[in-house]
């Protein structure tokens, strides 16, 4: 944890201001905001004045560079661990064979997958035409069963 002087420099005030902002920001993103809504509670210009800085300063939308530096360091981490050596030659040539497997397995697991999604659909489908094949030999045969002439408009009468 870094350390803060206690005293103050030539320009004491202004000074003052960039050591709160420095701790600040190695608290985080959380830090400022505890300080805005604190500034709001007890003197609202002041927790407006930080909220135009945190705005201004774009740390309201970005992360903090704490928390960015964690984040890269755990993805390198995960990462490259599982593809170092371990230093035992039939551990190693055990992984990279089950490694190998695991991989075969995903790629025959993704095809039955899209074998499955093609059935679903083709049945699916089939199942559309029938019953469009159904409702068109209903309404044809409902045609057929009316009588002549009943579709020609009347003339004459109202």
């Amino acid at each position: 944890m870094q350390s803060y002087p206690t005293t103050a420099a030539p320009g004491g005030f202004f000074n003052r201001l960039r050591q709160a902002e420095a701790w600040l920001d190695d608290k985080g993103k959380g830090a400022w905001l505890a300080a805005m809504v604190l500034g709001f509670i007890f003197f609202w210009p002041v927790g407006l004045g930080l909220l135009a800085y945190m705005i201004w300063s774009k740390r309201m939308f970005n992360r903090s560079a704490c928390a960015q530096r964690r984040a890269d360091r755990h993805a390198h981490w995960g990462h490259m661990r599982a593809m170092r050596p371990s230093g035992n030659a039939a551990f190693d040539s055990y992984k990279s064979d089950m490694l190998r497997r695991l991989e075969d397995e995903q790629s025959a697991f993704e095809s039955f997958l899209q074998r499955l999604r093609d059935a679903k659909d083709k049945s699916e489908f089939d199942a559309f035409m029938q019953d469009r094949a159904t409702a068109n030999r209903t309404a044809d045969a409902g045609e057929a069963a009316k009588p002549a002439g009943t579709d020609a408009p009347r003339t004459g009468e109202y």
